[in-house]
């Protein structure tokens, strides 16, 4: 019987890899994994349910047991993949995209995100946008101009103002500090503003 299960904090290519590779050394049939989801053939559900929770519990994943966590789990990927490659082309409205993707209107999926989430869909992709700009600035290949411009922004002042609303910290004084003070993706809606700030304050 084939079985999908949806799954929680799995945002990176890495974490498919791990996820199949662990679910067939417990002896599991594994035939897909994507971001977010497993597809196995299962001949009892009960006990390959527990290793899967076993497994994903391991590495820092869990199953999503609700309609609307899933929802908002998609939404999450979806936006993660975006900005896995830039220069960032949304190609028309964020809200467009999405309701495209998740095949919904984008209203039910906004309101299901911002009650599952406590955040708006709008405000979580500026912290990945936030956290893909230090990526950018971490790797050392492009200045701040250079850097709004791959991100879509409409000038790289208000690439500025967003940073340190989000931060504490200007680029320059970010890019200054030649430290990794990225975020953990599956982790940023629980990151509170300025807590870059404190952790810099603490080393220093």
């Amino acid at each position: 019987m084939t079985k999908e299960f949806f799954i929680k904090n799995m945002v990176c290519d890495r974490c498919i890899k791990v996820v199949r590779n662990e679910l067939t050394a417990e002896g599991m049939h594994v035939l897909e994994v994507f971001l977010g989801r497993v597809i196995i053939e299962s001949e009892d559900e009960v006990l390959d349910k527990q290793k899967l929770n076993k497994v994903l519990d391991a590495n820092g994943f869990s199953l999503i047991g609700s309609p609307d966590a899933v929802i908002s789990e998609a939404v999450k990927i979806e936006l993660i993949t975006l900005l896995n490659k830039v220069p960032l082309n949304i190609g028309g409205k964020l809200s467009d995209l999405l309701s495209a993707k998740l095949n919904s209107d984008y209203s039910k999926i906004s309101k299901i995100f911002s009650i599952t989430e406590k955040i708006t869909i709008e405000k979580y992709f500026i912290k990945l946008k936030i956290e893909k700009v230090k990526e950018l600035i971490q790797s050392q290949e492009h200045n701040f101009t250079e850097i709004s411009q791959l991100l879509d922004y409409n000038n790289m002042n208000y690439l500025s103002r967003q940073f340190k609303s989000e931060t504490g910290m200007s680029l320059t004084e970010y890019k200054g500090l030649n430290e990794d003070f990225r975020n953990s993706l599956d982790q940023i809606v629980k990151n509170i503003p300025k807590m870059l700030t404190t952790r810099v304050l603490a080393i220093l």
